[in-house]
């Protein structure tokens, strides 16, 4: 029998336009890809883009890609992208006042859409009207310039913005905003837009994850999750019954279902791989012995792909390649994201930069924080610590001390839990839900960092 929320989703549909740039903008569209109309369209790479439009987009992501990778680089590498990151940079919280005024970003973006920037595609899905629900705030910007006939919704995809996510006359402006936490909501009115035009939802977690609308997956997996993480069950004892009762079971699993799981993932620039060569490093001996399985996450890269394997042949862990060390490779980024959700659900530890991975946290995922990149990361970062679902990382080179450590005190497990009870998660079924009825669930957790 079809629950409810499957039948819904079928009477769903909409445009769903994202960006092939990094994966932030595209892991945010996935989790919509069944009510999209068409399928999910990359503003900057569908069928029949003009090569004016197409070079254009082109430009961005290839300064935005070579910028992160040239932040490796000894000292000059910092100081060009912390001068690259002054310009979308966010500023801070407190004291509350009114920063409506457009930043240059947003000067740039509207100029270049008023000279002819995003005509095509928005003429191209003007010709049937449904709800446009885009994860880029260019293109909301472009259908609000080019006169798009539905309703305009932008998903944010970070846990606080700059002011470039609205427009130039954000109080004329009739784009509507799902909001992936309660700072998010309250960003966006210090920038002007009209508390009627922002609906807090959470962030887009995938589906296959959760189990909506009970969240039945994510729970059996959560449970094998915690007895992983908690091997001397500090944690589950001092926290059972209102893990139990979270739950809804009447007993934890008398063991877990797969071996303890590390997985680290790199950005979408490939940011950050040395940090996957050294993890593999360093934690060899446990993987020869068994004690910690490794996915490394290179995603679309294939490049990464081959660093990563050589790594692991380096660290005399070649025999190990499909048993206690994985690696996540494909060339199309949808079967990546697919088979990378596949693979969280029986990962115990995710070790990444805070980006929009910060909100799989939800998930029961104790996140170790690496190195934020860029203004938003850092904010990202601040979210993750005050819930408690993210522990900034220690040196690499004595992983093999503070990450047992952490496990063995029960630290992860807590972490895992605090993500599990406390971050959002209902953002697919609450984006959906808005769609087809015009009203969403408010969360409970509303984390104000």
């Amino acid at each position: 029998m079809q629950s409810k929320h499957t039948r819904l989703n079928k009477k769903i549909k909409a445009w769903v336009i994202t960006v092939d740039m990094g994966y932030g903008h595209q892991r945010a569209a996935y989790p919509l890809k069944d009510i999209a109309y068409g399928g999910i369209i990359n503003a900057n790479t569908y069928k029949g883009i003009p090569r004016k439009d197409k070079e254009a987009w082109k430009n961005q992501r290839s300064f935005y890609e070579a910028v992160s990778r040239f932040k490796r680089m000894p000292l000059v590498g910092d100081v060009t992208f912390k001068f690259f990151d002054y310009f979308q940079s966010i500023p801070k919280f407190y004291p509350k006042r009114d920063l409506s005024g457009p930043s240059m970003q947003v000067w740039v973006a509207d100029h270049m859409i008023r000279k002819g920037f995003g005509k095509h595609l928005i003429e191209k899905i003007s010709k049937k009207k449904l709800p446009l629900v885009t994860t880029f705030f260019v293109t909301a910007m472009m259908a609000e310039i080019y006169g798009f006939p539905g309703d305009i919704y932008c998903v944010i995809c970070d846990a606080d913005i700059s002011r470039v996510w609205v427009p130039l006359e954000p109080k004329a402006s009739r784009i509507r905003y799902f909001a992936p936490n309660q700072r998010v909501v309250e960003r966006l009115q210090e920038y002007g837009v009209a508390k009627d035009r922002i609906i807090l939802t959470g962030f887009p977690l995938p589906e296959e994850n959760l189990g909506c609308p009970t969240f039945k997956v994510l729970k059996d997996d959560f449970k094998h999750r915690l007895l992983n993480l908690d091997p001397n069950r500090l944690h589950i004892s001092k926290y059972k019954n209102t893990l139990l009762a979270a739950l809804k079971i009447k007993n934890f699993p008398a063991k877990t279902n797969h071996p303890l799981t590390l997985t680290f993932s790199v950005g979408g620039a490939g940011a950050q791989r040395e940090l996957g060569a050294d993890i593999i490093q360093y934690l060899a001996e446990s993987v020869l012995s068994h004690k910690i399985k490794i996915n490394l996450i290179a995603g679309v890269h294939g490049d990464v792909y081959r660093y990563f394997k050589q790594a692991v042949v380096k660290a005399k862990l070649a025999k190990e390649l499909g048993k206690y060390v994985n690696i996540l490779f494909e060339k199309i980024k949808a079967d990546y994201f697919k088979k990378f959700n596949l693979l969280l659900r029986k990962t115990d530890i995710l070790w990444t930069k805070p980006s929009e991975l910060s909100f799989y946290t939800a998930l029961g995922l104790p996140i170790v924080i690496a190195e934020p990149i860029g203004s938003q990361e850092f904010f990202n970062q601040q979210w993750l610590v005050y819930l408690g679902g993210g522990i900034n990382q220690e040196k690499t080179k004595y992983v093999k001390e503070w990450l047992f450590d952490w496990i063995e005190s029960g630290r992860l497990a807590e972490a895992a839990a605090q993500g599990f009870l406390e971050a959002p998660k209902s953002g697919f079924c609450n984006i959906q839900r808005y769609l087809s009825t015009g009203k969403h669930e408010n969360l409970i957790n509303s984390i104000m960092v």
